[in-house]
């Protein structure tokens, strides 16, 4: 059994790139490769440039100079039409374009120009995901691109602490060691839990307080939030878990919290969420175990000056 005490809420250069003509011998080829030498990510990569001498469509490569051609020397973001360029020729994305009065290369005033021409080559090639060096091994078609990296499953994580703006992304293993380092969280083993959630003050509601709890079962990471804030003008408590990973692997799960005292029981099952799912998100949406202050503080058995509430849970897998 692991004592929280619940508290108030935490407060926590530019460059011009110039394409060079390349002039291919098509009578010259070079050996073949053997692709089993090759690991899994290369392979994709070497298949897309063979595939690209038999079709109109070019692919690039990881760090290629026209990757950086492409980048908006003013936010370093993958420029989409329409894709704008100053006097002298050098480009920007049109977002940045109506910030900015003068280029960022050249200082001349930026006019009304679209580059045109560096449209149509965009839209030629293939790139790969912004998150290649972090395993994704997808090509695409340019303007394809930022709508994958909205959806991409190896795009990073953002922390899932509900106490904090806190700014930390990171894979799986990187969150769970952020968590337990600058957040003091303690990662405990099991599906079962039995928790007991102290508040010295229930009935003064500051805007949210809340606390996390981690929990390692089945292989996979879970956090259990429990947070008071208020409906209306009625100051409730709110449990729910949410799954560290992806929303189709949270599917596979399923959880139950449970809290009572004197005779009476309150319920609920249902399905974790993704922490790609923000917990202000579940909390609106009232996915999960809610409780009213008055109700709470009878739970609690005492003199209704002190909250005490124990919530018992269990996360089990679908088979």
């Amino acid at each position: 059994m692991t004592n929280f005490l619940l508290g108030k809420k935490q407060t926590f250069a530019s460059s011009s790139c110039t394409v060079q003509p390349i002039i291919m011998d098509e009578s010259s080829s070079p050996p073949p490769m053997n692709l089993k030498s090759l690991k899994p990510k290369e392979q994709v990569q070497h298949q897309s440039a063979v595939n690209s001498s038999h079709g109109k469509s070019s692919f690039i490569l990881p760090n290629s100079g026209i990757d950086k051609l492409l980048e908006c020397p003013v936010c370093r973001n993958t420029m989409v039409p329409p894709i704008q360029q100053c006097p002298s020729g050098h480009t920007l994305c049109f977002s940045c374009k109506n910030k900015v009065n003068k280029c960022p290369i050249c200082r001349k005033e930026i006019g009304q120009i679209r580059c045109l021409a560096l449209e149509k080559l965009a839209a030629s090639l293939h790139v790969p995901c912004s998150y290649h060096h972090l395993g994704c091994t997808e090509m695409m078609p340019y303007y394809s691109k930022l709508q994958h990296k909205t959806h991409c499953v190896y795009r990073p994580y953002a922390c899932p602490h509900p106490g904090s703006d806190c700014p930390f992304t990171g894979d799986i293993h990187e969150l769970m060691s952020h968590l337990k380092q600058c957040h003091k969280l303690d990662l405990q083993a099991g599906s079962t839990f039995n928790h007991r959630y102290v508040k010295q003050d229930p009935h003064s509601v500051d805007n949210c307080s809340w606390t996390l709890t981690l929990f390692n079962c089945f292989d996979r990471y879970f956090c259990l939030h429990f947070e008071a804030f208020v409906i209306g003008c009625e100051p409730v408590y709110m449990a729910f878990i949410r799954f560290i990973g992806e929303e189709s692997e949270a599917r596979k799960f399923n959880y139950c919290l449970e809290i009572g005292g004197h005779g009476r029981k309150m319920k609920w099952q249902g399905v974790p969420r993704s922490i790609r799912t923000h917990h202000r998100m579940v909390r609106d949406s009232y996915d999960g175990l809610i409780v009213h202050r008055n109700l709470a503080l009878y739970f609690s058995g005492n003199d209704q000056k002190v909250l005490k509430l124990r919530v018992f849970g269990r996360i089990w897998k679908e088979t």
